[in-house]
């Protein structure tokens, strides 16, 4: 298939990793999900585009079963590692999302949403939105911080910018919102440009 977008590339996001260009990497688990991990139910969880596995890490530490999915080589090879480091068990799929693998369909109990909805082209949400859904058990919970609020299409991306109607507009068949809200843990330099909207599949 040809590309059409340079974010459908792997080569694409492996050399911002090369270059350590990634902004969007905190260096540790996101606040925001170390805390909510903590009222969760530990069950089977997948995060998406997990970067260097950071919040999978803190997952499986909490007692979840976590799968961690990226498509460049050097963000799944660091998730590996830092398992290994702290012995903890995490299943890996250097793939991209729309690579579907009947692996996923109707396994988790959880998706984590973080940067990877405006790192995809725009014109592929709804796709994403499909991926999400067949993912997900009955009544599982995509709980995402939506990124960035503050930033027009027109600016092009990644990343690229959203709007909470348009996040909203997409999940909006079979979904219904658990909670929604603008967390007070969002690190500094995301305050205000991100929400909390944790969507639960009917």
């Amino acid at each position: 298939m040809k590309l059409t977008y340079k974010e459908d590339n792997p080569q694409f996001w492996e050399d911002i990793y090369l270059e350590e260009d990634a902004g969007w990497d905190l260096d540790g688990p996101t606040p925001i999900f170390d805390k909510i991990a903590d009222d969760l139910t530990p069950g089977k969880l997948c995060i998406i585009g997990c970067g260097r596995g950071y919040d999978a890490i803190m997952f499986a530490q909490k007692g979840f079963d976590v799968t961690a999915i990226d498509f460049a080589p050097s963000a799944i090879n660091a998730v590996k590692s830092l398992a290994l480091e702290v012995k903890v068990s995490v299943k890996t799929f250097e793939s991209d999302i729309f690579d579907y693998s009947k692996e996923w369909e109707n396994t988790f109990d959880y998706v984590i949403e973080q940067t990877c909805f405006c790192a995809i082209n725009p014109s592929r949400r709804m796709n994403y939105e499909m991926v999400v859904k067949r993912m997900l058990v009955t009544g599982g919970k995509l709980i995402g911080l939506w990124f960035p609020l503050d930033k027009s299409l027109k600016e092009e991306g990644p990343p690229w910018g959203t709007t909470i109607d348009e996040v909203k507009s997409i999940f909006n068949h079979d979904w219904k919102i658990e909670k929604e809200e603008f967390p007070e843990l969002s690190i500094e330099p995301r305050k205000g440009r991100e929400k909390l909207i944790i969507f639960k599949k009917n």
